[in-house]
């Protein structure tokens, strides 16, 4: 029987080889859109704003701050152009497809390649004297205010608005969920460079 740190060795290593190699990171990015439209499906309609409380944005941090800012923004572009074929794999809230890309939750959508992005770069370019927790959180944080600008921006332009209005439909309701959900994906990402290094 091995030790248990001879194991977790070996398992590091095959984890580090599947992501080394090409198969291994496709499969890597199809995973990572596959986790984002089942936390997408964890969704609830809000009777007052078309754009329901879903999961997704936390799935989005997490990939970015796991995968670095290239296959995070690649893994995102992957999970739209799945959603614009047709895949069931955007909110169900919505009517699916390119209709929910043009719809009011588009601006969201469409932000979540940069979302990810910033917050892959985010957590590897704050100054590592900060702990990991510290930084996945501004990261965390920074990811986030561009989801909200530019699913804010789409929607004003789409139905409208202006900012108070904005303020109220996009943004508000979801500012108590937003900070849940970076902490949890500050938490998981911290835990898992914990188990990483050691």
């Amino acid at each position: 029987m091995q030790p248990i740190s001879s194991s977790s060795t070996g398992m590091m290593h095959n984890v580090r080889s599947l992501h080394e190699t090409l198969p291994g990171k496709i499969a890597i990015l199809v995973a990572a859109t596959i986790f984002v439209a089942l936390c997408a499906h964890v969704s609830i309609p809000l009777f007052f704003t078309p754009v329901p409380i879903t999961l997704q944005t936390f799935a989005v941090i997490l990939i970015g701050m796991a995968l670095g800012p290239v296959a995070g923004f690649s893994t995102m572009l992957l999970y739209l152009a799945e959603g614009a074929a047709g895949l069931p794999v955007f909110s169900p809230a919505g009517p699916g497809g390119l209709a929910q890309l043009l719809g009011p939750t588009g601006g969201f959508l469409f932000a979540y390649p940069l979302t990810a992005a910033a917050a892959g770069w985010i957590v590897r370019y704050l100054p590592s004297a900060m702990s990991r927790f510290s930084r996945a959180i501004l990261a965390g944080i920074g990811s986030s205010i561009v989801t909200f600008a530019i699913g804010a921006a789409w929607l004003a332009s789409l139905l409208h608005l202006g900012s108070v209005a904005v303020w109220s439909l996009a943004i508000a309701p979801f500012l108590l969920g937003e900070a849940a959900k970076i902490t949890a994906a500050a938490g998981i990402f911290s835990a898992f460079q914990r188990w990483q290094r050691s």
